[in-house]
């Protein structure tokens, strides 16, 4: 089976007063060069945050970014490779921050994957993330999870988001329209049902021309109308 993209447009602009209102909610992506021009160290920080963002309140964490990017130089892959175990406990006593050492270790970890990628592909890791096609982003949804630290499950498409680089979400709002349109019959997790589903939205993407992140929007605003 396949989405409708203009029973989806339809259903969706009915829960806004104009075109206008609709497409100033809807999330945006960066374009390719925008994700190219930011640093390596917007990544990492994105990654970080990401992180600490997974299990608690997200706001808790925002509020507390100003102190982490400050606590740790910027987020520069180069310098944060560098931390020691040592110095991994010594922020554990700093009580600007999110104190917590499983997360604190995946900084220099990430810092590695970073560097590691830049190495391999001769470019910037804002280049390897603008070039990867959004028709396979699933692709680097693994790429993330295999090889980067805590960024399985949901957090490489959350990761992606904060980075500006364009994915769509499996929010149980999204996957109950996709239940719903019979794409799948269960939260996908398989690497069967997660192609049956990004070839679903290459579908949406073909037949509508937006990015992935405003189908995403789209489809969960189609089930919750609060989204």
């Amino acid at each position: 089976m396949k989405l409708d993209y203009r029973w989806l447009y339809d259903t969706v602009r009915r829960r806004f007063e104009s075109d206008e209102a609709m497409e100033a909610f809807l999330p945006k992506a960066l374009a390719s060069d925008e994700l190219k021009q930011k640093g390596d160290d917007r990544y990492l920080s994105a990654m970080s945050q990401r992180v600490f963002r997974a299990g608690m309140q997200h706001s808790v964490v925002d509020a507390k970014w100003p102190a982490f990017e400050e606590a740790f130089w910027g987020f520069v892959p180069e310098k944060l490779v560098l931390l020691s175990p040592e110095q991994i406990e010594g922020y554990m006593k700093n009580d600007r921050i999110i104190r917590h050492r499983t997360k604190l270790q995946t900084i220099p970890k990430n810092a590695q994957f970073i560097l590691d990628i830049r190495q391999e592909q001769g470019s910037s890791f804002g280049e390897f993330i603008a070039n990867w096609p959004s028709t396979d982003i699933i692709g680097l949804w693994r790429l993330l999870a295999k090889r980067g630290a805590r960024l399985g499950g949901r957090s490489a498409a959350a990761f992606l988001r904060l980075a500006g680089k364009d994915t769509f979400l499996l929010t149980s709002d999204v996957v109950a329209r996709l239940m719903a349109a019979g794409i799948v019959d269960q939260t996908p997790t398989s690497q069967r049902d997660m192609r049956v589903v990004q070839g679903a939205f290459n579908e949406l993407q073909q037949s509508s021309g937006r990015p992935l992140c405003q189908l995403s929007a789209m489809l969960s605003l189609s089930i919750n109308p609060r989204f």
